[in-house]
């Protein structure tokens, strides 16, 4: 039985991936060096600082902590300038998350700034809707790495049992996921997924291991997670 959600953000939540990929592309060629779309969506799942040592290592270029501060920096202003006006949500996703945290504790896991994503969440106001939220801070290790699923249900773990609620184990864990290395990482940390085809086919989420594929999570409610990943029917 599913007994908590967790839910990735950027490209779940947030339809921003081609923002970022646009405000990297553009603070990148401010340092020289060209950023093609590939090169975005083969680095899915890092953290900024990955994400830029990526790039220069694809350039052969040399990175100062200089430069990486700088393009970080460049990045987050760009980025930010692209959803001051309009924060781009995908359908359904407010409605849907509302829905399941009145029958499940909800989690945020996310290679993304806490800054960038505390800002996302209370201009959407969902903040108060998630139980726990692990940003880039506070992992060491980026999807497909387990770390960060982990570290989401400890999380979740240690607010219940000082609630004195029984603890939930992985495999009771449904990780929402739009990347290959974020199914990955869900799938290692021994939990189920649901890719939503949102930033790639459903083909490369299935290989990635996801348990079922959804073109929009404004077609799922509660009860879809329950008949879905709590039945005979949906168990692989």
């Amino acid at each position: 039985m599913i007994q908590a959600v967790f839910f990735d953000f950027n490209g779940v939540i947030v339809d921003d991936e081609p923002l970022h990929m646009k405000a990297f592309g553009e603070a990148l060629r401010e340092e020289g060096i060209e950023q093609t779309e590939a090169d975005y969506f083969d680095s899915l799942g890092m953290d900024d600082v990955t994400f830029v040592r990526a790039a220069f290592e694809r350039a052969g270029r040399e990175l100062s902590d200089e430069a990486l501060r700088r393009v970080i920096e460049r990045e987050a202003s760009k980025h930010r300038a692209l959803i001051e006006e309009t924060l781009p949500l995908f359908p359904g996703v407010v409605t849907f998350v509302k829905a399941l945290s009145r029958r499940y504790p909800l989690g945020l896991v996310s290679m993304a700034g806490r800054d960038q994503i505390d800002y996302a969440l209370e201009r959407a106001g969902l903040a108060r809707y998630f139980n726990v939220v692990v940003s880039a801070g506070d992992v060491s290790a980026c999807k497909p790495d387990r770390a960060c699923y982990d570290k989401a249900l400890q999380f979740l773990n240690a607010g219940r049992g000082q609630a004195q609620v029984l603890p939930v184990a992985p495999v009771e864990c449904l990780v929402i996921e739009d990347s290959p290395p974020g199914v990955r990482s869900a799938r290692a940390a021994g939990m189920r997924a649901l890719g939503v085809t949102n930033t790639v086919s459903e083909q490369s989420l299935r290989d990635a291991g996801a348990d079922a594929v959804t073109r929009s999570l404004a077609d799922w409610t509660p009860d879809a997670v329950h008949h879905v990943f709590d039945t005979e029917w949906g168990r692989r």
